[in-house]
Order: C-alpha cells, then structure tokens, then sequence
C-alpha cells in the first residue's frame, strides 16, 4: 500500500494539469490508486439515467479523482504550497510518533 503525503481535510493547491492553481479541501485519500478527490476541483458532468419509476435523471455535477502527485500541501502557517517532510516528535505518552513538517518554515501539521 502506498503513503499519501495528503490527508482528509488538509487544504491542498493543484500545481499541474487544466485546474492549475486551484484551492481546496480534501475530501476523500485513496492510497491503493494513489489518488485523492478535492473539493470543487476537476468538476466533472455525469449524465444519469433514471433507475426507478417516476426519478428523474439528467446532468450531475461531481468532483473527480486526481492524481495525489499533482497536489501540494498548503502550510497553515506561512500559507504557501510546500512539499512535506517528517519528523520524530515525542507525545505526551512519551511514545515517539513521526510528524508532518512544512519544509518552507518548519511549522507541524495536525
């Protein structure tokens, strides 16, 4: 299974592709295809068939997956899109757990 430098309800920017430079919130992860879906980016239209007697089908609007490479972390911090590096932080346990760190400013994720 792969690691995904994103997870769910991180604020991510596109920097490749049609949405470059679009902002948003990450709604789903998906490790196995390495791929994440983002809030109001690559918007797709889907036409849908009624199933049932009496629903109604036509044109859906629904965001699609993208690739998470095409993705980068915006810091909290110093709101600026940065790559993602790790460090081992000790928690109130005393338990060392890895941490995810902005690699512009230094500033932890979480």
């Amino acid at each position: 299974m792969n690691k995904v430098h994103v997870k769910t309800g991180d604020t991510v920017v596109v920097i490749n592709g049609k949405n470059r430079g679009r902002k948003g919130k990450v709604m789903q992860v998906s490790p196995a295809e390495d791929k994440v879906i983002v809030e109001g980016v690559n918007v797709v239209t889907k036409h849908v068939k009624p199933k049932k007697m009496g629903e109604q089908g036509g044109l859906v609007k629904a965001e699609s997956a993208l690739y998470a490479s095409k993705v980068q972390l915006v810091c909290p911090k110093c709101g600026a899109a940065t790559r993602v590096g790790h460090t081992k932080v000790e928690n109130k346990n005393g338990k060392t757990v890895s941490m995810r760190v902005c690699k512009k400013c230094g500033a932890q994720f979480e």
